[in-house]
């Protein structure tokens, strides 16, 4: 299968607060989209690897994605190896992406930015052809980042203020990560992204990013060599603010 858009993210959860919205908008223009996490979360404070799975599996169904999977990598210990590298490789090489998208290399988490600089070389791997998996080699067109904690200087914002709100339907099937009434253990732990305002942290950052162009709600993007353009008057024709 070929992917237009094929998102590499550390943990379950990640690739939802970070660019479902986007996600959304190319399924619904229609374009094919993955997403693949390089852990199962297994290490998190709160739920378990089983529950995690499942609300990785709705929160794909709510998207639409084409392809989700999860890696095994462990969490809480992504390293930079030949060998992670690898099971990366095999995933460029088999869904073949236009575009492959991981998290920005300024993190606050080491798994985030240990899966940044991995999907970075592998991508570039993934072209050579003397790196034997069974495959053909393919390299990706472009690969392009989004945030986590830091911000940055975007190279370009998606408009996903149609979306939105299923992108935040997206982040609440993980009933055991972000807060819900309905879902209380003793044994779990209130953590950073449990908490209401973090729920209201991702509304405000939308609006933020949406601000900056013009609209309800926006997600940033960054790429790291500059951008050629062919046409800048098509490009511009209906960016008017």
């Amino acid at each position: 299968m070929h992917l237009d858009l094929l998102v590499f993210a550390a943990h379950p959860d990640d690739a939802e607060i970070s660019c479902s919205g986007t996600l959304i908008k190319l399924g619904n223009q229609g374009y094919k989209t993955g997403v693949v996490t390089l852990t199962r979360g297994e290490m998190g404070s709160r739920g378990d690897e089983k529950t995690r799975k499942a609300e990785f599996d709705e929160a794909s169904r709510i998207i639409g994605l084409a392809v989700h999977r999860m890696l095994d990598i462990p969490d809480a210990n992504i390293q930079i190896t030949m060998e992670n590298k690898r099971k990366i490789i095999e995933v460029i090489r088999e869904y073949r992406p236009t575009l492959v998208c991981t998290q920005y290399w300024v993190v606050r988490h080491p798994d985030h930015g240990n899966c940044s600089k991995l999907v970075q070389e592998a991508a570039f791997l993934a072209g050579l052809k003397n790196i034997e998996t069974g495959q053909e080699s393919y390299r990706p067109n472009k690969v392009i980042y989004t945030p986590t904690k830091y911000d940055f200087k975007p190279s370009f914002i998606v408009d996903i203020s149609d979306t939105f709100d299923r992108k935040m339907e997206a982040i609440r099937a993980y009933k055991s990560q972000f807060h819900n009434k309905n879902w209380y253990h003793d044994k779990e732990e209130n953590t950073y992204i449990s908490s209401p305002q973090f729920i209201d942290l991702i509304t405000a950052r939308a609006t933020y990013w949406g601000a900056k162009i013009g609209v309800a709600y926006g997600e940033p993007f960054l790429v790291r060599e500059p951008l050629k353009i062919n046409d800048p008057v098509h490009l511009f024709s209906d960016s008017r603010m």
